[in-house]
């Protein structure tokens, strides 16, 4: 017997921005698949509604895959069915499964078994935002969380900034949205004046703000960050 497949699904990453995050390919896939891995059943059900779900909500299959239940998860039990021949769905709380999200994980166990594995495309918070930015596309790096502690975070900070320098390359790094004004504050401390910062806050939504400017202009800028979705960038080459 053929085995299923297991289909990475992408959601909007903003409120609003439904239309602008699936395909005619999702409405096909959605519609032929009864079996969910999600992150957040609520954000899950709501993108399949507003992507063309005709199935009733209440014949699907989801597996909770939130950060309270992936220790307890039972990988046999969640592939059965693709073991069986049945295409799966995975989907991530907002934008790409397995791109700085624990979905990678589930892709790995897909592998191990032998199961197909197909990305959709979609929108990524981190390729949207180094597309828009201006900056080096060829060389890039993602380091996702920087460290809380004060003096971790600014020696890491200075070390980003010699990289970019050193290798041309881009750095690009996110925050916890309610110490995103902190994290601005320690950047315009840490860096030269002359390093270029890209913030690309809320993509995708109705009040999508994406600027780059050097460090010496954004301490003259009064921007609020405060509570929103937004990704880093810093470029010294």
């Amino acid at each position: 017997m053929d085995k299923g497949s297991l289909y990475l699904i992408p959601v909007p990453l903003a409120e609003d921005a439904a239309k602008a995050s699936y395909t005619y390919l999702h409405q096909d896939v959605i519609n032929s698949i009864q079996e969910y891995v999600v992150e957040n059943e609520k954000t899950a059900r709501k993108f399949l509604k507003e992507a063309g779900l005709k199935r009733p909500q209440s014949e699907l299959i989801i597996h909770d895959y939130g950060k309270h239940q992936r220790e307890k998860v039972d990988y046999q039990k969640l592939f059965a069915s693709a073991l069986q021949g049945k295409d799966i769905g995975l989907m991530s709380e907002a934008g790409c499964p397995a791109i700085a999200d624990p979905g990678s994980e589930v892709v790995a166990e897909a592998h191990k078994r032998g199961i197909r594995v197909i990305p959709m495309v979609g929108p990524n918070s981190i390729l949207l935002s180094l597309m828009a930015s201006g900056f080096n596309g060829q060389q890039f790096s993602f380091y996702g969380y920087l460290p809380i502690d004060k003096g971790a975070r600014t020696k890491k900070i200075k070390d980003l900034e010699q990289h970019s320098q050193r290798e041309k390359a881009t750095q690009i790094f996110i925050e916890t949205p309610f110490r995103n004004n902190q994290l601005l504050t320690d950047l315009l401390k840490s860096c030269k004046p002359q390093t270029q910062l890209c913030i690309a806050c809320n993509i995708t939504g109705s009040d999508e703000y994406i600027a780059t400017k050097t460090l010496a202009k954004w301490k003259d800028e009064k921007i609020d960050l405060h509570k929103k979705p937004c990704i880093f960038l810093l470029y010294a080459g």
